[in-house]
């Protein structure tokens, strides 16, 4: 398949820390993107059910809102891979934080057993917004500030992250 063919798999993930060896996936969404336009094709969003929650850091479960009853209904990370993996198909992954993003998606594959089907290729959006505004602050409520989008509201959501992902790649792609 041709690069410019692909399509996007902007992926948003909400974790109990910044550890993928340590810590765990609490939120998977993906939106798949047509490259060329930036329309959205299909998305998927799910709560995982999270196995070893006493490792999780106090502020990672403030930031995502965590409580055990809201997370009742959550599912196994395996069943989340293997949807998020039929998504994503032959696309590239995309994400704000591209390493932190990957690395727990990598772990969560390997959990679960499922093969990755994304493209080797990955991109970054705070590296695309770093060339495109210069220095500055780095997470994304300070980029979306910069480019005159709303922040991502709290708790976080991995879709509503999913989605400024999406309007700030729109914004510096297209402004």
């Amino acid at each position: 398949m041709r690069f410019a063919d692909r399509s996007l798999a902007i992926t948003d993930i909400e974790t109990t820390g910044l550890d993928a060896s340590v810590h765990e996936m609490l939120e998977l969404a993906v939106l798949i993107v047509d490259q060329k336009t930036l329309r959205v094709r299909d998305q998927y969003h799910a709560r995982v059910k999270p196995l070893h929650i006493k490792t999780a850091a106090k502020r990672a479960l403030e930031v995502v809102g965590y409580t055990p009853t809201a997370w009742k209904s959550a599912i196994p990370l395996e069943d989340a891979m293997h949807v998020y993996a039929k998504k994503a198909v032959d696309s590239i992954c995309v994400s704000y934080n591209i390493f932190l993003c990957y690395s727990f998606l990598d772990a969560g594959f390997k959990t679960a057993g499922v093969e990755d089907p994304t493209d080797y290729h990955r991109l970054d959006i705070f590296s695309l917004a770093w060339s495109r505004l210069g220095p500055g602050p780095a997470n994304l409520d300070s980029i979306c500030r910069r480019l005159d989008i709303i922040p991502e509201p709290k708790p976080r959501r991995a879709m509503d992250g999913a989605l400024k992902q999406l309007e700030v790649l729109r914004a510096l792609l297209y402004r």
